[in-house]
């Protein structure tokens, strides 16, 4: 049903069967106000006076950095989780999950059967999408966006426009990789150099346009990427959002399979040698034994906590960073147990399909389609996602595992199915994306540094962090190490940013 600004009601007399999609590329939130079911795509949009801020909303956003469904800022405010129902029972909401990944692999496949299919879907996929309007898409110069950049030329009949945008700042920048895909697909490529003074003007107005707060740090690139390509006259834009995530092509899968090599180690071996000697202390002052026992200390980790052990909160230290008064509002190890909750959902025995299920859920639903769905839509665009299309999900639910991750070589068969499209040169290129040098420029820019430095210390004045942790962040860990504590800065100065747009009075109690 179409959904408005002013949130619709339901009650037990008029069944509605709300339903959101297996990535939640439409949001859909709802709330229980006098036994009436009300619901719309954001979650300011049911807010009212009597809406509270949830504390333990702020810790998820904090652990996440985001806040996944279907929890909200708000209490008594939810998101429909992506592929769920929800409907209205005896007073009660009812959210049950319309779908579950289930993953049925083939035996002994035709790779070129497959290939053939593979292709013929991605054009498929590519072709929904068009609407007539200019063709356009953005282009980091990776494989996915690079393959819709190439698909819609080879769909259209028409010259694509292709945006990328760069950062001046050494191991950040990638353009050269965009501009031999604009150069291999032949597009109208636009270019834009995202500078420490377009943070300053734009973060603001980026954090207040979504409905809680968001700190994914490519936000801002991703917005001046779509207001470019809104200003050259486009109303729609793809992106390629999606494939590492179907075929296998993020790092930490071949990372954890390493790990997960460990099961296969006797019991006996395992468990009567070597986790005892991982433990004594004096290993650390060994190089190589060193190594050997932090791999056995992580491999003994069960999924899915082993990916959560480098959690920037955590390593900094929960009780350091927050106050008493949020540590006492919040149950710390909620965000584990959702976690793993996701992970036992998917109908599969294979960890990488796991994994990419898990992914499913926080990478791409709650994380990298809102980024990317808000900024377009804060710049005036539609966007679309090939990648995403029901029928190539359907294809890679029965893809085999290795045809996903071959020993420890990402996407496989993606690469090798589009090997002689794509460039070699973007074929074995690592992975990269609009990653964002905010770090290093809030170091060395004064006025961005004055914001980030202004808004985590106001929003320790609202008794979220500790202020001393604050001074040190900023004084200390920052100027060592900016890459890394960079992005603890950004996500509070995001946190800070939201409050005093949508929540200016919000203390801690």
């Amino acid at each position: 049903m179409p959904l408005t600004n002013t949130p619709p009601a339901q009650n037990d007399s008029t069944p509605i069967d709300l339903r959101v999609d297996r990535f939640a590329i439409h949001s859909l939130c709802y709330r229980l106000v006098d036994g009436q079911l009300r619901f719309a795509p954001r979650a300011d949009d049911l807010a009212d006076a009597s809406s509270e801020i949830d504390p333990q909303a702020v810790f998820d956003y904090l652990y996440f950095h985001v806040i996944p469904s279907p929890r909200t800022i708000y209490k008594g405010i939810f998101r429909l989780p992506p592929g769920h129902t929800a409907s209205m029972h005896n007073g009660q909401v009812k959210v049950v999950p319309y779908w579950v990944p289930t993953f049925e692999e083939q035996r002994n496949p035709s790779f070129d059967a497959l290939k053939a299919e593979f292709r013929q879907l991605l054009r498929d996929s590519v072709e929904a999408q068009l609407d007539g309007t200019k063709p356009a898409c953005f282009l980091s110069g990776g494989t996915d966006s690079s393959t819709v950049a190439g698909m819609i030329a080879l769909v259209s009949g028409k010259t694509p426009a292709s945006y990328s945008i760069g950062f001046d700042a050494q191991g950040y920048d990638e353009m050269e990789y965009a501009r031999l895909a604009a150069r291999h697909f032949k597009t109208e490529h636009h270019e834009y150099y995202v500078t420490p003074d377009d943070l300053v003007h734009s973060i603001a107005e980026v954090a207040a346009s979504y409905d809680q707060p968001f700190g994914n740090s490519s936000a801002l690139p991703s917005y001046y990427c779509a207001k470019m390509a809104k200003d050259d006259g486009v109303s729609k834009i793809l992106a390629g959002d999606g494939g590492d995530e179907l075929f296998g092509g993020n790092t930490r899968y071949a990372k954890q399979r390493v790990f997960g090599w460990y099961d296969s180690i006797p019991t006996g071996l395992r468990k009567g040698l070597m986790e005892p000697i991982s433990s004594f202390g004096f290993m650390d002052q060994i190089p190589l034994v060193r190594k050997a026992a932090s791999y056995v200390n992580q491999a003994k980790v069960p999924m899915p906590d082993r990916m959560m052990t480098y959690n920037l909160l955590f390593r900094l230290g929960a009780q350091d960073v927050l106050t008493p008064q949020m540590l006492a509002q919040v149950d710390q190890q909620d965000p584990d147990r959702q976690q793993r909750s996701i992970w036992a959902e998917a109908h599969t025995d294979s960890l990488v399909n796991r994994m990419l299920a898990f992914d499913w859920r926080y990478t791409l639903a709650d994380c990298d389609l809102p980024k990317v769905i808000g900024t377009t839509a804060l710049a005036g665009l539609e966007v679309g996602f090939p990648m995403l299309d029901d029928r190539l999900l359907e294809f890679s639910l029965k893809l085999p595992t290795s045809y996903k991750l071959k020993g420890l070589k990402l996407r496989w068969f993606f690469k090798e199915a589009l090997r002689g499209f794509l460039p070699d040169e973007i074929l074995v290129k690592k992975k990269q994306g609009f990653g964002l040098p905010f770090g290093v420029w809030a170091n060395t820019h004064p006025a961005l540094k004055k914001l980030a430095t202004d808004s985590l210390h106001s929003l320790a004045q609202r008794g979220v962090v500790r202020s001393e942790f604050i001074q040190r962040l900023l004084t200390q860990h920052l100027p060592e190490h900016p890459g890394y504590y960079g992005e603890m800065v950004w996500i509070l100065m995001m946190l800070e940013q939201w409050l005093a747009a949508k929540a200016p009075n919000f203390r801690m109690p």
